[in-house]
């Protein structure tokens, strides 16, 4: 290994200049060289008649002798160029010896002398062995992102680096190529392996280092604490070449504490993201020595954390929320500790705040401990700028880079003053840039300019004036600090490259991309400062909104918000009325999957599907047979009747017709949304067609098909459809989607850990369950609970196995979701009630019977009992499922009356229609929806019919068409119907017996009958 001496400047790893430092066989070395440079001197230099060794004609590609100012002293000199001039000649030399170009008159040449060209030249060409940059036949000049490489290899050979040394290893046409060694802070650093990550991030179609991975890597290579701000801010590869770069570097760890403990640790918002962090280390890490990464994801069991080891494990990749579950058993976790990586900061802090600065904490006395001189580094890479990011700067970084690439990300660090105005302009505003998206607004706003005296500026496409002429203007009157206005159009703003303004007036509220070209005009102006106030900062940005400007209101409050600007309350209404627009034009798209799993969505505004109830669509379903499991808590399946199941006589009958050859007759043409049969093994599927493909080249080709009754989606062959008889499609299609309640993700995420759902997947499939359903909407049923069940032989019984729910918590990956059903129950509340009462009447005879669906923590059936089947069998007969609350009612009448006293508290959306033999009640309360749909025994006046609703009670008045006594209240027994003894009272006409004391028999507990008899009376309670 020979000490070597790196010339400037590098082109690039495939092509650089060094200098041998030592001694060593078959190499000059210095001390012959700086001979040669003084013979040189006093040669050149004391030489009387200096014409002589002029040369008579110069040739490229010859070594001649020239003084080198820069140098001061005689250089030989490589001929690389010849330009005629009027004077003579101006040669482009390269310095054989110093590796430096050079140009110079021709008169200042001088003919090399034998005696100094014996010895070789001291500059040798070289290039990393094994090495082949990703775009070495593109122009470098023309190619910014392959300079971030270049740029990545010149700041670890000149700015860390304290020794160079190389070994040659092959010798091509006069190049050496090499492996390096540079010393990097008394550390060693071998190129070879950053020559192997390159060839790794080619094969993995890596185009080369971004814009802002050219200005990242470099100060993460060398240990410095970064902030970087972009819109490729959630890019793992923003960070992990340099971060496996850094930890080629063994001496950190050598010198920490013999325990065990990682050197980095990378924080994701969330496990999907730590899983492809992970991934990638894997993948990249495969070129350099063995770092042994971890992906720490761990339940909430506290068995799962004290029975994590890392032993040997250099990198973990966790979440925040885990990675305190771990500290709590494995406290020594971070005493090892030297980088920090906070992988999409701005979702971190918006989701788990406190926890972060928790681990901060953590981290920073772990560091604060007697560990030598050893790294300390913090690298926080996103995509938007975070208020949080300040005390992060402040309190736990060190002199950090700031790196941020999205200039309206980079004008909220800079604390632009945001200021919202609802009229014209003011004639406040000095040196100020107005900007327009078209030119159809000028005329009104060099109107309102000139009223207010402001001196104005001009610039749009159409104007005569040019680029230069515009700005000549601007500068002569913002050095001369005459107020000035410059109104221009979006597209003629990156002409003028204007920094200097300290205003910008926006006219309409533009994309995020026009909005940072906008900002950038007061870039002069951003504070370098994050935590002075807006007040005190110079550059302002004023956003101008109209009614006119409506459609930008969401996008200006978002904007604002992040940038904690003050918000008029004119704002948020006008937004209101947007995004209320914009869910009545979704109201064709499907509910949105994240509002129906959990109960809420985080991000309603980008989310293209539906947030609220559409009538047309959301009809209520009846009972299901789950068949398809999506992930823990999702599933598809069909409807079940109880007594005789249409579809499962459907399914025999198609399997008959099918079963003769014969019948199977295939589709010549496939057409997208008909129904077609398809034949598996010995049943017959009835399927949709959902896609083709653009072009059919041969007859046969994939389509993607949906089973109807199954939920499932597959592709097949266009050969396998089969024409399906019209007597097969009558039966609508019987797919249903099942939700179950009252579970979620921990740590705030938004999908199930696969490992949850794998569990699950393996547990259900092949039983039966039985199930409550608390409510429906659409082809969408929430059931809470939902229990694996087993019969008995010979015996009506079930048996509970487990309980759904109950097996997702014991994983430790699930968590209460309490909200989950008033949430669903609140979004119905836009269901017009009533409506939905009068459907469960007309489809009374194909639906299940209407039963109470308490609240699963205050019923027994939670864990011990089932309503109704589910099974993922589809030939297993099913019992009622419920999807509504039936309230507790008591009466008492009068010979005119009848009194029924609702027992709900706080009712709201109460609706309550009477008919002749007929009351429908339904009301919410407290999360709940509750429906009472009552055949009366008698008739009644419906007109004079009344219903009141107190604090905690409903109290219905029903006015008898015939006065008189009923026997009883309703035609059929309901168990939620009873009398009311408080209001009960008995004159002596009408008692049946007159002799002896009368006696009240009570009808069975729950019953609405009642009768009086006399202890001899055999009357039948239920008459």
């Amino acid at each position: 290994i020979l000490q070597a001496l790196v010339f400037p400047p590098i082109e690039d790893p495939s092509c650089f200049w060094i200098a041998v430092k030592e001694c060593a066989p078959g190499i000059v070395n210095e001390r012959a060289y700086e001979n040669l440079n003084t013979e040189m001197n006093q040669f050149y230099d004391n030489y009387k008649d200096s014409d002589e060794i002029k040369p008579e004609e110069i040739e490229k590609g010859q070594v001649y002798v020239v003084f080198s100012e820069e140098l001061r002293c005689w250089c030989r000199a490589l001929v690389q160029s010849v330009r005629c001039r009027g004077d003579g000649y101006q040669l482009g030399c390269f310095l054989v010896d110093h590796a430096k170009y050079y140009s110079v008159a021709s008169e200042n040449i001088r003919v090399l002398a034998k005696a100094f060209a014996k010895i070789p030249y001291r500059a040798k060409k070289c290039c990393l062995y094994c090495t082949k940059p990703l775009t070495l036949h593109i122009d470098f000049c023309e190619n910014t992102c392959d300079k971030g490489l270049i740029f990545f290899f010149l700041f670890l050979l000149h700015l860390d680096a304290t020794e160079v040394k190389a070994t040659i290893q092959v010798v091509k046409d006069k190049v050496l190529e090499v492996f390096l060694f540079v010393t990097v802070r008394d550390e060693k650093v071998r190129f070879f392996y950053i020559s192997n990550l390159v060839d790794e991030l080619d094969r993995n179609k890596f185009s080369g280092p971004t814009f802002t991975e050219s200005y990242c890597w470099p100060p993460v290579t060398s240990g410095y604490d970064i902030v970087a701000i972009s819109h490729q801010g959630n890019d793992p590869l923003l960070y992990i070449p340099s971060v496996l770069t850094l930890l080629q570097l063994k001496s950190a760890s050598q010198a920490l504490p013999n325990t065990n403990g990682p050197l980095a640790l990378i924080l994701c918002p969330g496990w999907k993201k730590a899983q492809l962090v992970f991934d990638l280390l894997k993948r990249y890490g495969r070129c350099c020595r063995h770092l042994y990464p971890m992906l720490i994801i761990l339940g909430q069991n506290k068995e799962a954390a004290s029975q994590v080891e890392i032993r040997g494990c250099e990198v973990v990749v966790t979440t925040p929320y885990n990675l305190l579950r771990l500290l709590e058993h494995h406290t020594w976790l971070l005493c090892r500790l030297c980088h920090l990586v906070l992988d999409e900061i701005e979702v971190l802090f918006s989701d788990t705040t406190e926890q972060v600065f928790t681990i901060l904490d953590c981290y920073k006395k772990a560091a604060a401990q007697p560990r030598g001189n050893l790294p300390h580094q913090i690298i926080a890479v996103g995509t938007q700028w975070n208020k949080h990011i300040t005390p992060l700067m402040k309190e736990f970084m060190r002199d950090p880079y700031v790196v941020i690439t999205v200039v309206e990300e980079a004008a909220i660090f800079g604390n632009v003053q945001q200021v919202k105005l609802w009229s014209a302009v003011t004639a406040s505003i000095c040196a100020g840039i107005a900007a327009l998206q078209g030119c159809v607004t000028f005329p009104f706003v060099m109107q309102v300019l000139k009223s207010n005296s402001v001196v104005s500026l001009k610039k749009h496409k159409e104007s005569k004036c040019n680029a230069k002429c515009v700005l000549d203007q601007w500068r002569r009157m913002h050095n001369s600090g005459t107020p000035a206005v410059l109104v221009l159009t979006d597209d003629c703003l990156p002409s003028l490259g204007i920094t200097d303004a300290t205003c910008v007036i926006h006219f309409s509220f533009p994309s995020p991309e026009v909005l940072g070209q906008r900002l950038q005009s007061t870039a002069d102006s951003f504070c370098s400062d994050s935590s002075v106030d807006q007040e005190h900062t110079k550059a302002k940005s004023v956003i101008l909104l109209t009614g006119s400007s409506s459609c930008h209101a969401p996008g200006v409050l978002r904007y604002l918000k992040h940038a904690e600007a003050e918000i008029p309350e004119e704002l948020y209404d006008l937004t209101a009325k947007v995004l209320e627009s914009e869910q009545d034009e979704k109201l064709s798209r499907p509910l949105c999957t994240s509002l129906k799993t959990f109960g809420i969505c985080r991000n309603r505004t980008s989310c293209p599907d539906r947030h609220q109830i559409n009538s047309s669509i959301d009809i209520a379903q009846n009972i299901i047979l789950p068949l398809l499991i999506v992930h823990a808590t999702n599933y598809f399946g069909r409807i079940v009747k109880k007594q005789k199941d249409q579809y499962t006589a459907l399914a025999k009958e198609m399997s008959d017709y099918f079963k003769i050859p014969g019948r199977r007759i295939p589709v010549n043409a496939v057409e997208k949304s008909v129904f077609y049969g398809l034949w598996e093994g010995a049943i017959c599927h009835r399927v949709q067609v959902v896609e083709t493909p653009a072009k059919e080249e041969e007859n046969t080709c994939k389509v993607t098909v949906k089973y109807i009754d199954e939920g499932r989606t597959s592709q097949v062959n266009s050969d396998q459809l089969l024409h399906l008889p019209v007597r097969f499609q009558s039966l609508p299609p019987q797919a249903v989607e099942i939700i179950v309640c009252r579970v979620k993700p921990i740590d705030n995420e938004v999908r199930w850990n696969p490992k949850v759902t794998d569990h699950i997947d393996h547990k259900i499939k092949g039983k039966l369950h039985h199930a409550k359903v608390v409510h429906t909407l659409g082809k969408t049923v929430w059931v809470d609970p939902m229990v694996g069940v087993t019969s008995l032989p010979g015996m009506k019984l079930w048996i509970n196995e487990y309980n759904i729910r109950s097996e997702i918590l014991s994983t430790g990956l699930g968590t209460d979701n309490p909200e989950h059903v008033a949430e669903i129950q609140k979004l119905c509340r836009q269901m017009p009630i009533l409506d939905h009462a009068e459907n469960m009447e007309s489809t009374k005879e194909d639906t299940a019977v209407l039963e109470e669906a308490p609240d699963p923590q205050d019923t027994p059936i939670q864990e011990n009992s089932a309503e109704s089947l589910v099974s993922v069998f589809e030939n297993n007969p099913l019992n009622e499922l419920h999807f509504s609350c039936h309230p507790h009612i008591k009466w008492f009448q009068d010979n005119v009356t009848v009194t029924l006293k609702v027992q709900i508290l706080r009712a709201a959306d109460s609706k309550c229609k009477f008919s002749k033999e007929k009351v429908a009640f339904s009301a919410y309360s407290e999360g709940k929806f509750y429906v009472a749909d009552l055949d009366l025994y008698q008739s009644i006046i419906a007109e004079k019919s009344k219903c009141v609703i107190k604090d905690t009670e409903a109290v219905v008045l029903l006015v008898k068409e015939k006065k008189g006594m009923w026997c009883k209240l309703l035609k059929n027994k309901n168990v939620h119907v009873s009398l009311d003894f408080e209001h009960w009272e008995e004159s002596e006409d009408e008692r049946p017996f007159t002799v002896g004391p009368p006696k009240l028999t009570c009808p069975p507990a729950g019953s609405e009958d009642w009768v009086e008899s006399s202890e001899e009376s055999d009357t039948d309670s239920d008459e």
